[in-house]
């Protein structure tokens, strides 16, 4: 006879793990590939704070994209990194430079600016290449016409690159 105090259990299911999705190894779009990249940096930053480290060039102005570049954006600071001299120079017009991209991003949240000495950046287009000061005489056995012509201007490019 079974006791009258304690229950019958029922019997238990298998555990079977769950079949994942299976994996696509194609393309994907990139807007699937940066959104798990970006969400976290949006949410250190404000939305504003990345369009202004993202878009430098365009609200600073060439000239001062040119000198200095911003390192990190809090509690109102907005930190740029430049050489000594510029911070000096930087440092006088300030007022006018948090004014200029306050209005290019359209809120009033730059309030202050601090400088961060950095050596100076390189040139940002490398220098251009010297001409040869004499171009290499081809050479005499060429056929004439078109080919010939194209063959020359071969072998005075090859000559000049040494």
């Amino acid at each position: 006879m079974p006791e009258e105090g304690k229950k019958k259990r029922a019997p238990r299911a298998p555990i079977v793990p769950q079949e994942s999705a299976p994996r696509n190894f194609g393309p994907r779009g990139i807007a699937a590939v940066l959104a798990p990249v970006t969400r976290p940096a949006f949410r250190k930053r404000a939305p504003a704070a990345a369009q202004l480290m993202a878009d430098w060039a365009q609200l600073a102005g060439p000239e001062l994209a040119a000198r200095a570049a911003p390192l990190k954006f809090a509690g109102g600071t907005l930190t740029l990194g430049c050489t000594g001299p510029t911070a000096m120079e930087l440092q006088l017009a300030a007022p006018q430079i948090i004014g200029r991209l306050n209005l290019a991003l359209g809120q009033s949240m730059i309030e202050r600016l601090r400088f961060e000495q950095q050596a100076p950046r390189p040139p940002a287009t490398p220098p251009a290449r010297p001409k040869p000061r004499h171009p290499a005489a081809p050479p005499e056995d060429l056929p004439p016409g078109p080919l010939g012509e194209a063959l020359a201007r071969l072998y005075q490019g090859l000559k000049s690159r040494g």
